[in-house]
């Protein structure tokens, strides 16, 4: 491992942005440890520490670091998508799409594809054998919470070919475009009172950043730009939080009657555009230290494993919780002096398990071979469709309840685990035939 990373490390082009790898590390880090620091686990139950102690709410201004993530997927689809194009033959456009969904699926699919059978199976006995209950039947629920992220990324690589032609044709008006979306979904919500328009922001919120990306490509996002998001970002957040129907949290909180997450508001969109505003700026030194050797393969490394670790944080720090339990360990109530005491304790086993996990689940990240650049479009699509429904339904409905029929409402359809396993295992299965299909 550490010989491949240094090489990979060494043949690493001057071309390269290196500031969006560490953008992709270091955002999915921030997510990480904020579900580590958030979970409230005693022996009666899990709770949110954001909940318990109000005042952190703010924390999550700078530990909410999604918009980077897709901000930085925008970026890198749209190299991506022109790169297969310029090397396509004359009329196959259809062959690219699908090549280019493959390429950029495989390694988000394949790792998650792995946790979800693993998990189906390890929920499957525990309720065979009858268990389920107290911190068991938590984690069966919650543990697949984070894929909701993997259904949105995978909108955004079936969108990207429209999405891109839009930018090149309108630049900053598409990206304007989405955002205008956003504002008119959230005044029909909560003006008119329009019942499930909310939905739609996940798409024009989600998207909209991922526009900013495109800009970002294409070298639009210049210092003065970068301020302007920044500074006109934080401060439509913020007046937006202050005077109208928006949380101050920009994650999830138990119990709220509106989130700024699920479904994404327009606080959302403004926090996302002063982070892409604020990363701009440190763009320069950061790229700096990055041409470091030994700061370049710290990054390398952690980009190799970054989602496999992704998908596994949870489960580690549910089993430290359920070790800790299962030891007498006293767990302290959550925010008292004791429970802050602890804090390094239980990151450090966290980090410890994340790490195993990643040991025993990191092949399934590596690249695979690829394909020729010839396929089915629509057959692709229908596969990145089922897909993104199956993930997003499965982190709703979690494992809990897997044998008594359990169901979550994706929008407004019941969803079982079971068929949100069966649409993400077969619309991986179109994917793969479609980016190998010689038409």
């Amino acid at each position: 491992m550490g010989s491949s990373v240094r090489e990979l490390a060494g043949a690493t082009p001057a071309t390269r942005d290196r500031y969006v790898d560490l953008l992709r590390v270091a955002s999915l880090g921030a997510v990480v440890l904020g579900h580590w620091l958030m979970a409230a686990v005693t022996p009666d139950g899990v709770g949110n520490l954001l909940a318990v102690v109000p005042a952190l709410q703010p924390l999550t201004w700078l530990l909410q670091v999604m918009p980077v993530f897709f901000f930085v997927g925008g970026f890198s689809h749209a190299l991506s998508y022109r790169s297969l194009l310029r090397k396509r033959p004359e009329g196959s456009e259809d062959s690219v799409y699908s090549a280019f969904l493959r390429a950029r699926l495989q390694r988000l699919l394949r790792p998650t594809m792995v946790f979800v059978l693993v998990w189906g199976a390890a929920a499957l006995l525990v309720q065979l054998l009858g268990g389920g209950g107290g911190l068991t039947g938590v984690t069966l629920r919650m543990v697949t919470q984070p894929l909701w992220f993997i259904g949105i990324y995978l909108a955004m690589v079936a969108f990207t070919p429209p999405l891109l032609r839009l930018h090149e044709r309108y630049g900053w008006g598409a990206f304007a475009g989405l955002a205008g979306a956003a504002v008119a979904v959230d005044v029909l919500r909560f003006a008119a009172g329009v019942p499930y328009v909310e939905f739609l922001n996940f798409a024009f919120v989600w998207l909209a950043v991922h526009q900013l990306g495109f800009l970002r490509a294409d070298g639009r996002i210049h210092l003065r730009r970068a301020a302007l998001l920044a500074g006109g970002g934080l401060v439509t957040a913020a007046a937006l939080v202050a005077l109208g129907p928006y949380p101050l949290s920009m994650v999830g909180m138990p119990g709220e009657k509106v989130s700024n997450m699920a479904p994404p508001t327009l606080a959302l969109l403004a926090h996302g555009l002063w982070l892409v505003g604020a990363v701009e700026l440190l763009r320069a030194p950061a790229a700096r230290l990055l041409e470091r050797p030994r700061v370049w393969r710290t990054v390398v490394a952690a980009n190799g494993v970054a989602m496999t670790a992704f998908l596994w944080h949870l489960t580690a720090m549910f089993g430290v919780y359920g070790a800790l339990l299962a030891l007498d360990v006293d767990l302290p109530e959550p925010a008292s002096a004791a429970w802050w005491a602890q804090v390094p304790l239980r990151l450090a086993l966290a980090a410890a398990l994340t790490a195993a996990l990643v040991a025993a689940f990191r092949t399934f990240e590596r690249p695979a071979a690829s394909a020729p650049v010839q396929g089915h479009g629509p057959l692709a699509a229908l596969g990145a469709t089922l897909c993104l429904l199956g993930v997003l339904g499965l982190s709703m409905v979690g494992f809990g309840g897997l044998l008594d029929g359990r169901t979550a409402l994706l929008i407004a359809i019941p969803v079982s685990a079971p068929a949100a396993v069966a649409m993400t295992l077969g619309g991986w299965l179109l994917v793969e035939r479609a980016g190998r299909r010689t038409l």
